[in-house]
């Protein structure tokens, strides 16, 4: 790319030709204040809104003052961010959104992590509001068990319309009327829940207010852990643990295993228990549909099914693909359902005081707790899902200090895992932990080298070629629901052919969750979360899930043989086609 000369507030620099001012400005630290702005980190998909108008900045000879976001630097340009004209803009800018909206800030969902807010402290807005006029009222949507639509907080950004037009490409939000009237909202201004939703939280994600957000059971779950004829039992999910410590002024990729379990424990939590016991159960199930696929000419490729976003993505958008993905219930499912029948059963619990909660990286399991499958005689496998910013949340609410916490153990036996489980938090690891069991039992031989670097990395589809027995087994793996489209699309078409292949639909895997502490769109944080999760699968004296001994012992009291009878009964599901609104 052939590089330019500018100058910025009188700094010159040479940058790329098709740098924008903001990143050409963000080059030499000088900061242009956004809100609308997202970095998308992808090639394919240019941002073009610029529709806050917040980073205006002036250009010498120029009339008018630009957007930053979207203005593309040219030889010579002289920029200036801070001049009187342009700041004043920017006040009025935020004066006319704080003008049309909700003067609620304390009891508000995104307090502390609100840009408005945020960019209007850093403008000086302290006093009276400037503007005063009509103020927008709509009705909330509360009809899914994932997000809140508030468009009251709507400051027509548009993030969450690109985030879901452009990056999951579901068609879900569109902006729809004009002026004072226009409005964010799902097609036929339809219910979410009503919609083709995959509930993958990236709306919410992205949101600089509180318009998206999280549906809380954290008050459920306290009236759960303080009622006595209840006992209550919490599982985590592994990109949980390389994430928690972010709300508490922890650096990113930092590991907090350890205390997570104090916490859970210092929370009430009868028992605390490890989603990464239920993922070494889930690698035992679905390499063992994979292998069955394999050796009687099953229908292939095999598509992983532990995220329930991707699930409900495939059912609105590829009902013809119905057959292609594994059957096999989620981790943190698989959990409920164990723990409701096995664990009650080894300590003469009785089920219907069995209370389950899950803490999640996503917005979507709380979706999938509520699917009529994932229930038996009407009992939830899992009751609650809490994401990882909501046990946050309830750690602040019990005035516990999370960093001097000392480091626990998850309880057993429902508390093992091996590194396989562990990976399951970062794109490609699901995969690589099959193939870990899989390599071993159509070989019979033992794998020495279990890491399967190709898989790995935050490229959208990435693909290798795994050899196995003298067979060339083909590996797929997407992240984010757009690169699941294309890979699907693929497939339809017959233009690609695979054995096996994982989706995602967060950017990243688990560890860009619409459940986690907002990264606000910084792919380091991702990567170091990343990071964290292959520490942990390194450090693990057991690296392959079928030498999980407590996994063992389950099928060996309790569930017989994989992929048989009782265990199809327990840990396996099915799918429904569904309309693509």
């Amino acid at each position: 790319m052939n590089e330019v000369k500018i100058e910025i507030n009188g700094v010159e620099l040479s940058a790329p030709a098709d740098l924008t001012i903001l990143q050409a400005a963000r080059l030499v630290d000088v900061d242009i204040p956004t809100l609308c702005h997202l970095d998308l980190h992808n090639p394919q998909v240019a941002f073009k809104e610029a529709s806050c108008r917040v980073c205006m900045v002036e250009i010498e000879g120029r009339k008018n003052l630009a957007p930053a976001c979207i203005t593309t630097i040219t030889e010579g340009m002289r920029v200036k961010t801070s001049t009187p004209r342009a700041i004043r803009a920017r006040r009025t800018s935020v004066e006319l959104l704080l003008s049309d909206h909700p003067q609620d800030c304390l009891v508000c969902e995104k307090n502390q992590n609100c840009d408005l807010q945020q960019l209007a402290a850093k403008l000086g807005l302290r006093n009276e509001l400037k503007y005063q006029g009509a103020v927008s009222c709509y009705e909330k949507d509360c009809s899914s068990n994932s997000i809140q639509r508030n468009p009251d907080k709507c400051v027509l950004c548009r993030r969450c319309e690109i985030m879901c037009n452009d990056f999951q490409t579901c068609g879900v939000l569109s902006a729809v009327g004009r002026g004072f009237e226009t409005i964010i909202k799902p097609p036929f201004g339809l219910p979410m829940m009503e919609t083709a939703c995959t509930f993958c939280g990236q709306c919410v994600a992205v949101c600089p207010t509180a318009a998206l957000s999280e549906m809380s059971v954290v008050s459920e779950v306290w009236d759960a852990i303080n009622n006595p004829d209840k006992f209550v039992v919490v599982q985590t999910a592994p990109a949980v643990r390389v994430a928690l410590g972010e709300e508490f002024g922890m650096e990113p990729g930092q590991a907090v295993t350890g205390k997570m379990v104090a916490l859970l424990r210092k929370l009430g939590f009868d028992r605390v228990f490890d989603t990464d016991f239920a993922a070494d159960l889930t690698i035992i199930e679905e390499a063992s549909e994979f292998v069955h696929r394999l050796q009687h000419n099953g229908i292939l490729p095999i598509l992983t099914s532990c995220c329930p976003a991707w699930v409900k993505f495939f059912e609105h958008q590829f009902p013809d693909l119905m057959a292609i993905p594994s059957s096999c219930k989620s981790p943190h499912e698989m959990f409920g359902a164990i723990a409701k029948s096995y664990y009650c059963e080894k300590f003469g619990i009785d089920p219907q005081r069995l209370i389950v909660v899950s803490v999640m990286p996503c917005l979507a399991k709380k979706y999938e707790a509520a699917r009529p499958e994932l229930s038996n005689k009407g009992s939830r496998n899992v009751d609650y899902v809490i994401t990882t910013r909501e046990l946050a949340k309830m750690a602040k609410e019990a005035a516990i200090d999370f960093k001097v916490l000392e480091d626990e153990v998850f309880d057993n036996p429902l508390g093992e895992s091996t590194g396989a489980s562990v990976i399951f938090g970062a794109t490609g690891g699901v995969i690589e932990a099959t193939l870990r069991t899989a390599y071993e039992w159509l070989t019979e031989t033992t794998l020495e080298k279990v890491d399967f670097e190709e898989l790995r990395g935050m490229k959208g589809i990435k693909s290798a070629t795994v050899k196995i027995n003298g067979m060339d087994v083909r590996i797929a793996v997407a992240h984010g629901l757009g690169n699941a489209r294309t890979l699907l699309e693929s497939i339809r078409d017959g233009s690609c052919r695979y054995h096996a292949i994982e989706i995602m639909a967060c950017p990243g895997g688990c560890v860009g969750g619409g459940g986690q502490p907002y990264h606000h769109g910084d792919i380091e944080v991702l990567k170091a979360r990343t990071r964290a999760i292959y520490n942990e699968d390194r450090n693990k004296t057991l690296r392959k899930s079928h030498e999980n001994p407590y996994v063992q012992e389950l099928y060996k009291e309790f569930l017989g043989k994989p992929y048989q009878d009782k265990a199809i009964k327990f840990l396996h599901t099915h799918y429904t086609e569904r309309e693509n609104i």
